[in-house]
């Protein structure tokens, strides 16, 4: 027997649909696809994205800034995805369930969801008009790309070292050594 074809679903659908199934699933142009999470992700992926939550919290709380990590819907056009950690400063949300206007997001790596994250989600999260900065984190190295916006345009930044990754949304920096605490020692 084969699977059935995929069904498409308005947002409307989606959303009803997602508040009840048994786990994530992103919406991209009207199909819903489970997210391979579902059974948990890996134990660096989890401590990386709480190391960035927990680092940026203080900072996003004491600005009104309202600081996701991992359960909070993002809605980009026709798309809604679960960022890893997503920072939003600014307007309250048009929607209980979803955000629109980030400044920062945050993917950490998985072997399962790195090329969508690099070219899929990128293509995507750098058309949000808000968004200043998006990571995209290694969990088996200590290295984070950081697309950052200069005008209109994107630059890629790569950092291995001691330099600062700065989050320009909250005018601070993050250090290598706060996204990887307790996962990967210099």
């Amino acid at each position: 027997m084969t699977d059935p074809a995929f069904q498409s679903m308005s947002v409307e659908e989606y959303l009803r649909s997602e508040e009840l199934s048994p786990y994530k699933r992103e919406y991209v142009a009207g199909f819903v696809y489970p997210l391979h999470a579902q059974a948990g992700v890996s134990q660096r992926h989890s401590l990386i994205a709480g190391n960035i939550f927990g680092t940026l919290f203080p900072h996003a709380r004491r600005q009104g800034c309202r600081l996701h990590m991992a359960d909070m819907r993002l809605q980009v056009g026709a798309a809604l995805f679960y960022p890893d950690v997503m920072l939003v400063c600014g307007a309250d949300a048009p929607h209980a369930l979803y955000e629109t206007a980030p400044c920062l997001l945050v993917e950490v790596l998985s072997p399962s969801t790195a090329a969508n994250d690099r070219v899929g989600k990128y293509a995507m999260y750098t058309g949000i008009p808000t968004l200043q900065t998006y990571l995209i984190v290694e969990q088996s190295e200590r290295r984070v790309y950081a697309y950052g916006r200069q005008g209109e345009e994107w630059t890629l930044s790569e950092f291995t070292g001691p330099q600062p990754i700065p989050v320009p949304c909250l005018g601070l920096a993050l250090t290598l050594d706060d996204l990887y605490a307790g996962v990967i020692e210099p």
